[in-house]
């Protein structure tokens, strides 16, 4: 039974290259499972970084678990057989520790497919000392955990590199002695930024468990661990830089990864030796690839090793037209920028800095190297909009697409268009979402209004799916429940009929304020900055003229650099 769910996951490893492997005995077991498909999992450059880390110890032996699709999960059930790694085809209820990386709250509910799927007891308060410890990582699990808490045993808040050796050697200690779950769980509640919810509890104060972040890129390779044709980016990624100092209102990454940190260009130059011997185009990773400070030269020594490369973002007000032009002799095709809005009043307000001049601009630029094709990424419902905010995001895609005519640029101008979501620890976390009609309806006044232009084309993220994410984003252990009702259900669709049972509504709890006196799920967490930072920098964007200032807040408790 089940050879058929082995088979293909040994076809699957065979076009690898670069995995590890163990020999039965003598380490710790541990499985890093990602909660969607293997070909979207295999793009996340995090879960590369933590894979090699734990293989490089001598006490350790990392193997990957990916969500099944629709028809292995269908398999799954018929035959009985609990969810198999990728490397040994090792049941998952079989590994010591199962550590799930949590980037988006959607893959929430495949978090919940595949403990059931591996046979996992799915409540934490329910497993013995005979079942895994089961931890999360990951943006989500560090800005927010409390909806997942009913089914974890600890997160890790922060960065990998700085927290998983020490946890690792806790764990390990603490079985070499024996101890019992419950005992394990108390020790690695001391581990700084290891979060276990049995332990530590919000009404016991706020800021219990702080943030931990990696001061020196260099001391750790950010790049492509295992190579496979079989992912969304079949490139090596190649990190360059951490963190942003940029203090988008809306933007988590922002705030919670707030210290920004390049690597050396000879570290990056090492890694680059790995790109030319796999024969791969170099996607170089990072919040702003454009604000790096050296991007012009690693640009030149890219194409210089006859490399090609692609970035995963940019700012169109320090992009560079070297750095255009070997994105454009690498084959792009498409510019992408992020305006976010389409007014100089609402971009005020999120702090994003970027004007219609950096646009153009940065147009020319993509023009002059060949460029036709441009995405503008653009967010509706943000706080303090009005009807003039989205005539604005009208007119500002017109004025663009008059100017890539004139100059010759014949192709599309595509606007990507996201409802805002409220974030914990961002300025904007006690905002309330836009009502869901109001979403809807000035989707259809943008995507009416542009349809009388060539070549313009408008897509957007689902409203309702949109609000399933808000109901996520700030949830707490109470919405972990009606996750889990949810998944009994039939998955993200159930919410809204969950909800409603308890005769409340989806609406209820993302389209309206939460309140500022009262301490947030969120906030047993450390993110290195007050609330009162936070509600100064709320003030400042519901201002009638907000003024936008890129510099760090004063009086940040972890970097101190930053000004």
């Amino acid at each position: 039974m089940g050879w058929k769910l082995k088979e293909q996951l040994r076809q699957q490893l065979a076009r690898e290259t670069g995995y590890y492997v163990y020999p039965a005995g003598g380490r710790i077991r541990f499985a890093l499972t990602y909660p969607n498909s293997y070909f979207v999992g295999m793009s996340n450059l995090g879960l590369h970084i933590v894979y090699r880390l734990l293989n490089q110890r001598k006490d350790t032996a990392c193997e990957r678990v990916f969500c099944p699709e629709k028809r292995q999960q269908a398999e799954y059930v018929k035959t009985r057989i609990p969810l198999l790694s990728l490397e040994t085809q090792t049941e998952l209820n079989r590994f010591d520790i199962v550590g799930f990386v949590v980037s988006f709250e959607m893959d929430y509910f495949n978090i919940l497919t595949m403990l059931e799927l591996g046979k996992i007891v799915p409540l934490a308060k329910d497993r013995s000392d005979m079942d895994p410890l089961i931890i999360g990582g990951g943006p989500c699990a560090t800005f927010n955990p409390e909806p997942l808490s009913p089914f974890f045993d600890a997160f890790i808040i922060g960065e990998g590199e700085v927290i998983m050796p020490a946890f690792m050697d806790v764990y390990h200690e603490m079985k070499a002695q024996g101890a019992d779950r419950e005992a394990i769980l108390q020790a690695l509640a001391q581990v700084p930024g290891v979060y276990v919810p049995s332990v530590h509890k919000l009404e016991q104060g706020s800021g219990q468990v702080q943030r931990q972040w990696l001061a020196d890129l260099d001391a750790f390779p950010g790049e492509t661990a295992v190579y496979t044709e079989d992912t969304e980016f079949n490139l090596h990624l190649v990190e360059i830089a951490r963190g942003c100092g940029r203090h988008c209102r809306f933007c988590m990454a922002g705030y919670c990864f707030r210290k920004p940190r390049n690597r050396s260009l000879k570290a990056i130059e090492k890694m680059l030796v790995k790109a030319r011997d796999s024969g791969r185009r170099v996607g170089l990773m990072g919040a702003a690839i454009s604000d790096y400070p050296e991007i012009d030269q690693l640009c030149k020594e890219i194409l210089g090793d006859g490399l090609s490369m692609s970035v995963a973002s940019f700012r169109a007000d320090s992009v560079t037209q070297e750095l255009v032009d070997s994105l454009a002799a690498s084959g792009l095709r498409t510019l992408t920028m992020a305006p976010e809005a389409g007014s100089h009043r609402m971009r005020a307000v999120v702090n994003k800095g970027i004007e219609e001049e950096h646009l153009l601009n940065a147009m020319d630029m993509g023009i002059k190297a060949g460029i036709k094709n441009f995405r503008l990424y653009i967010m509706i419902g943000l706080p303090g909009e009005g009807p003039e905010d989205i005539q604005g995001i009208i007119d500002m895609a017109c004025r663009l697409k008059d100017f890539m005519e004139e100059h010759k640029a014949m192709g599309r101008l595509t606007l990507s268009i996201n409802p805002f979501i409220p974030k914990p620890f961002t300025p904007f976390q006690w905002e309330p979402m836009a009502p869901l009609k109001y979403i809807q309806n000035s989707l259809k006044q943008i995507t009416t209004a542009l349809k009388k232009r060539h070549n313009i084309e408008v897509i957007a993220e689902s409203p309702r799916d949109a609000y399933i994410q808000a109901f996520l984003a700030r949830g707490d252990k109470q919405a972990g429940e009606v996750l889990w009702q949810a998944h009994q259900n039939g998955g993200s669709k159930a919410v809204k009929s969950v909800l409603k049972a308890q005769g409340t509504k989806l609406e209820d709890y993302v389209s309206q304020p939460l309140p500022i006196d009262e301490l947030l799920p969120w906030e047993v967490l450390d993110m290195g900055f007050t609330r009162e930072y936070l509600l100064k920098e709320l003030a400042e964007a519901k201002k009638p003229e907000p003024t936008h200032t890129i510099k760090c807040f004063d009086g940040c408790k972890r970097c101190g650099v930053c000004k």
